[in-house]
């Protein structure tokens, strides 16, 4: 008895799929447009807080003055240009107990009065 060959079809547009037997997809833009919308919501999490990271390290880096260590900035004028406190790459804490939130290389210190002190990592 023979038995009937079962037709696959593809996972993204469920066209007929010809060839091997383990092939999923009709063509690869098929492949390709599957796997970009499987990923889409994980990608685009990811694309925001790296856009959010990039612009808050962009404000930190215009407020330091050339040549300058340090900077102050309020609260208000940081969250005016856009700056978003919950995003951050990464705490420095210093031997004195002080709190020192980075985007990259940038960084700063919540002050008394809603002040912050902008500072840049020095290169080692």
């Amino acid at each position: 008895m023979l038995q009937e060959k079962e037709t696959k079809t593809c996972l993204f547009c469920e066209k007929p799929v010809k060839g091997r037997s383990d092939k999923k997809f009709c063509d690869d833009y098929c492949r390709a447009a599957y796997n970009n919308e499987l990923k889409s919501a994980v990608n685009n999490n990811i694309r925001n807080v790296n856009n959010a990271l990039g612009k808050n390290r962009r404000i930190l880096e215009n407020l330091l003055p050339d040549g300058e260590a340090t900077a102050k900035a309020s609260r208000d004028k940081l969250i005016e240009k856009g700056f978003q406190f919950k995003y951050h790459t990464h705490i420095y804490i210093t031997k004195t107990d002080k709190t020192y939130f980075y985007c990259y290389e940038y960084g700063y210190l919540p002050l008394e009065n809603n002040w912050y002190l902008i500072v840049k990592k020095n290169e080692e």
